[in-house]
């Protein structure tokens, strides 16, 4: 069931830079072919992602965990609000086995928000890391997972796990909280950021949002600001675009130099890695920021 009803539609067509074409190859109907089988969910498909079909034919995807029905309604995501499915104990399992026959060595596991669950479903995340460990060992992994509504044990849990990244989206500037993440706690995420590094120093700590929602540059460099504090070492930013014309409305289409401008932004800051472009979501080529040199620096 869907909750979205806002008002709607961007205030011009796409521009250039965002026009894509989707093509599709024996590569991709094999990756699609090995998730039907496994009965596995992505969120390149739930959440209308431009990049799966570019994902796909690289025999990669990001697997979306605990079912398509997410107990939140966040003005932005194409993911279904509805009563979520039970916890299929099998996943993991079938998961490592995706990332055995695709041939994986890197991997990201993302999840709906589970409200409905005491841990928000940090111990299936937590099992489904192992498995790929397990059955996988030169895979590294990485979770983008929900703000587990704040527990520190659940946390504890995932990291415990040894994901070499853990991910968790700031998703848009504080200022439009209300509106674009109603249900989420702006400074609630930054302090589960900020504890990944001080559970587990030798997991990488990762962060996205999306622009055109609506900001100013004074926000983003603000929230920018804001995750350089909790010790947050890499950084996506990506355009949003509206799933439907239900969803928030895209406010503006920012053009790639203000992108690069925020790049740059951001190693001055000292992150160690910055994806900043319009198609930049926070798994495309996720396995680059693994890749990029650890600065030195003051532990947050």
């Amino acid at each position: 069931m869907r909750r979205k009803n806002r008002t709607n539609g961007p205030a011009s067509p796409k521009p250039p830079w965002l026009r894509k074409t989707i093509r599709s190859d024996p590569e991709q109907a094999a990756t699609d072919g090995i998730l039907a089988e496994l009965r596995l969910n992505t969120v390149c498909r739930e959440a209308m992602c431009p990049n799966y079909s570019d994902c796909f034919s690289r025999k990669t995807a990001t697997f979306m965990i605990l079912g398509v029905h997410c107990t939140r309604n966040c003005a932005f995501c194409n993911v279904t609000c509805g009563t979520p499915s039970a916890v299929d104990p099998d996943e993991p399992r079938r998961i490592a086995r995706a990332v055995a026959r695709l041939g994986l060595r890197y991997v990201v596991v993302t999840s709906v928000t589970r409200d409905d669950l005491a841990d928000g479903g940090a111990a299936h995340f937590a099992a489904v890391v192992r498995q790929i460990r397990e059955g996988n060992p030169e895979t590294a992994v990485e979770t983008l997972i929900p703000d587990f509504q704040g527990q520190e044990d659940a946390l504890g849990a995932v990291t415990a796990a040894g994901p070499a990244v853990i991910s968790h989206n700031m998703e848009t500037v504080e200022g439009l909280y209300p509106a674009v993440r109603p249900e989420a706690d702006y400074r609630r995420s930054l302090d589960l950021i900020r504890r990944i590094r001080q559970m587990n120093p030798g997991i990488r700590s990762k962060s996205g949002f999306m622009v055109g929602l609506g900001e100013t540059e004074a926000q983003v460099k603000t929230l920018m600001e804001d995750l350089r504090g909790t010790g947050c070492q890499l950084l996506t930013i990506g355009q949003y675009l509206a799933p439907t014309s239900a969803h928030h409305p895209v406010v503006e289409y920012i053009h790639p130099d203000l992108f690069q401008r925020y790049e740059q932004m951001g190693y001055a800051m000292g992150f160690d890695h910055v994806a900043s472009a319009p198609f930049v979501r926070s798994s495309y080529h996720a396995e680059e920021g693994l890749l990029a040199p650890i600065e030195d620096g003051p532990e947050k």
